[in-house]
């Protein structure tokens, strides 16, 4: 680690994985090494971490010294049962020296020698209760909590109407495929969803959530469970039908699906000669959303999913908050990284996900080409919440979507409808917008751009980009973009004829450099003010410049 990336966590703050002590503030080098023992056995009863000792909680570095960091990740390590192992890495900071100390995430339970157990949840570090360290699971291959054996499971705990039910949508949704015609358990272990243990069948956590009984999902992970609320638009406060759901992923799916489903409604968008059916909520969408759930919540946290069905308006929220660099200003494009891996790949054997992401932007594009209002991600450190809203906010945009994709034959990237959307609201955008807007690197951006300009949406005004007259007509007047276009002229013709006091005289070139013009655009500008009798035209060719009228 360096000094720039010691900055930039610091600068993000605390968080699941990061946690700031003062090194100053303990009085004593037990003190010290008692504060370090809690933080990282929390972190490595969580998803591992990293303390950095000689940084205050605001992120002051206030540093450390008189350290000996053997001695140190020594006595920690004489501190924890089992010993823990801790690496150390000083870093010197122009502030103060920076102890940062990792632990990872290997599997095992790790509390003090005194008997103290802890976890990291969010921000901070809880007691961690015997109930919940899921002491019946075993790790199988990796990390992936959903890949864990349940050593108190057995064949008996397969419901085989879930089992006949997940056979089918395989079946149904890939009929090329010849996994649903294998033996029931051989298809099960060739998805990793049960193992063979010391002769035993036993299940994975994966395997309960596919194919389990809804009892012995309720006894070994309780917190496997969904909960539906709806709110009426008289009282959005409290809510007046709730469905408890502790049963397997496809049931929920389908419960919940058809109960989003049965109070859609359905708005006509003329297109033409064609009717657009907008819903409510795509089901694609509803549907994209809890696999998202699904696949990402912790399944060490005994809290439950949450789908909340307001008037206006559905929020999904699970335990578990962004991980691997996640925020919700890369959620688009970051490459994904599901919390539960086997329940990820499940899911696209199934065929319920195209691919094992995030699908984040199948819920952005969808939403965004129906002229809905932009989801909103919340991350609240131990929980994440999603929201999508229902309401039609741009009729116009559905249209003139729909009618340039087919006059193209060609569905418009994401990137390319975020900045068209952008432009009906705000009417401009730069580069440097578009690229915050989108996600993505400055290349693709200007990709995205270019597309649009040779389709004739949008054209460079200054150093930005606007609606082309064509889009103006299509979502809002010709005479707002007669309007925009004078607004850029007067701003142009100010800073000319500024530059012409300052400096006697202006060239095209110099035009365009200082107003982000083409030399086409520079040259029209120029003509104009001649022709308002504000500045003359002296020399011809290279030296041609331009002066003020006396």
């Amino acid at each position: 680690m360096n000094i720039e990336e010691l900055n930039t966590i610091i600068n993000n703050g605390e968080n699941l994985k990061v946690e700031f002590k003062s090194w100053k503030k303990a009085g004593s080098k037990k003190q010290r090494i008692e504060l370090a023992v809690d933080e990282l056995i929390a972190f490595a009863n969580a998803s591992g971490g990293t303390l950095f000792m000689g940084v205050e909680d605001n992120g002051e570095i206030t540093g450390c010294d008189n350290y000996d960091t053997q001695n140190f990740i020594e006595a920690i390590y004489d501190k924890t049962r089992p010993p823990l192992f801790v690496k150390a890495e000083v870093l010197h900071h122009e502030k103060g020296d920076v102890i940062a100390l990792h632990v990872d995430n290997d599997g095992q339970t790790y509390a003090t020698t005194d008997g103290r157990c802890l976890k990291r949840l969010g921000k901070n570090s809880k007691p961690f209760y015997p109930e919940e360290m899921g002491s019946k699971y075993t790790i199988s291959q990796n990390l992936d909590f959903s890949s864990k054996i349940i050593m108190d499971s057995s064949e008996n705990d397969i419901d085989k109407l879930e089992l006949y039910k997940f056979k089918e949508r395989i079946r149904m949704r890939d009929p090329k495929s010849t996994l649903s015609d294998m033996e029931d358990i051989a298809l099960l272990s060739d998805l990793g969803l049960a193992k063979v243990d010391n002769g035993v069948l036993r299940l994975t956590i994966a395997g309960l959530l596919f194919v389990g009984k809804e009892q012995s999902i309720k006894r070994m992970l309780p917190q496997a469970e969904v909960v539906y609320l709806h709110y009426s638009e008289d009282n959005p406060e409290e809510y007046d039908a709730r469905l408890d759901l502790t049963t397997t992923i496809i049931s929920v799916i389908d419960r919940l699906s058809e109960r989003i489903q049965d109070k859609n409604k359905i708005v006509n968008v003329q297109v033409g000669l064609f009717r657009l059916e907008v819903a409510d909520y795509p089901e694609n969408v509803f549907q994209e959303a809890l696999l998202n759930a699904l696949s990402h919540r912790d399944y060490n946290h005994l809290g439950a999913i949450y789908v909340k069905h307001y008037s206006d308006r559905i929020v999904i929220e699970n335990p578990g908050g962004f991980i691997d660099g996640i925020t919700e200003n890369n959620i688009i494009t970051h490459p994904s990284a599901p919390r539960n891996r086997l329940i990820a790949d499940t899911l696209q054997t199934l065929k319920y996900v195209q691919r094992a992401g995030q699908g984040v932007d199948i819920i952005f594009r969808e939403m965004i080409s129906m002229g809905k209002p932009y989801p909103t991600y919340r991350d609240y450190g131990d929980a994440i919440s999603l929201t999508v809203y229902n309401a039609i906010d741009d009729k116009a945009f559905i249209k003139v979507v729909a009618k340039e994709q087919n006059r193209h034959q060609k569905m418009f990237s994401l990137a390319e409808l975020m900045i068209l959307r952008y432009l009906t609201e705000k009417k401009r955008i730069s580069i440097s917008e578009a690229e915050n807007l989108t996600q993505t690197t400055r290349d693709l951006t200007q990709k995205s751009i270019n597309k649009l300009a040779k389709y004739g949406l949008i054209e460079t005004s200054g150093k930005e980009y606007m609606l082309t007259a064509k889009m103006y007509e299509a979502v809002k007047s010709d005479v707002e973009y007669t309007k925009d276009k004078s607004i850029q002229y007067i701003r142009a013709k100010e800073m000319i004829l500024e530059y012409i006091k300052n400096n006697s005289q202006i060239t095209n070139e110099k035009t365009r450099e200082l107003c982000g013009f083409t030399k086409q655009q520079a040259r029209n500008a120029l003509d104009r003010m001649r022709n308002e009798g504000l500045i003359q035209l002296v020399g011809s060719g290279r030296s041609s410049k331009y002066i003020l009228v006396n």
